[in-house]
């Protein structure tokens, strides 16, 4: 039996029937406290969809990281940054109006959720580290545009090795 805490269980109430029925465990609601219980393999792989779901996706997209070649990353803003304010780092990723973000999720086939002091990211576990290595480098303060040019190039390469 393992536990976890989340923030809001509001997705969670909602969709717990199918988790249970998907990941094969007993999951127990008890305020913020979220506890299930399975065979060992099964609680593995719950622990990484509901870690997920407690950082912000959705389940649809957190019961994809079931599959083998997709992974779940979390990145500390504060890691890779020496500023104080992170209201600005944060909206680099997020950019005017979503585009930057958007556009990184559409070109690195990956989906992205930005909270206040964190980035996490689910996709291809392939495609995974050149999304992460885009999202870094524009947290240093490279230009948008640069990060796009990178993640592009490294996709060109990947379709001329198949």
């Amino acid at each position: 039996m393992e536990t976890m805490f989340f923030e809001k269980t509001a997705e969670l109430r909602r969709q717990k029937e199918e988790l249970e029925k998907e990941l094969n465990v007993k999951i127990k609601i008890l305020g913020r406290k979220v506890t299930f219980e399975g065979s060992a393999i099964e609680e593995y792989e719950a622990a990484i969809v509901l870690d997920a779901m407690s950082f912000g996706f959705s389940a649809k997209s957190a019961l994809e990281l079931r599959k083998e070649y997709m992974a779940f990353k979390k990145i500390h803003i504060r890691d890779f940054t020496r500023r104080k304010n992170l209201n600005d780092v944060r909206s680099r990723i997020i950019g005017k109006e979503g585009k930057t973000k958007r556009t990184l999720e559409e070109i690195s086939n990956c989906e992205i959720i930005i909270t206040e002091s964190e980035v996490g990211i689910i996709g291809e576990a392939e495609s995974m580290d050149s999304a992460i290595q885009a999202i870094i480098s524009i947290v240093r303060g490279t230009k948008q545009s640069n990060a796009y040019r990178y993640l592009e190039r490294i996709n060109r390469t990947k379709k001329k090795i198949l």
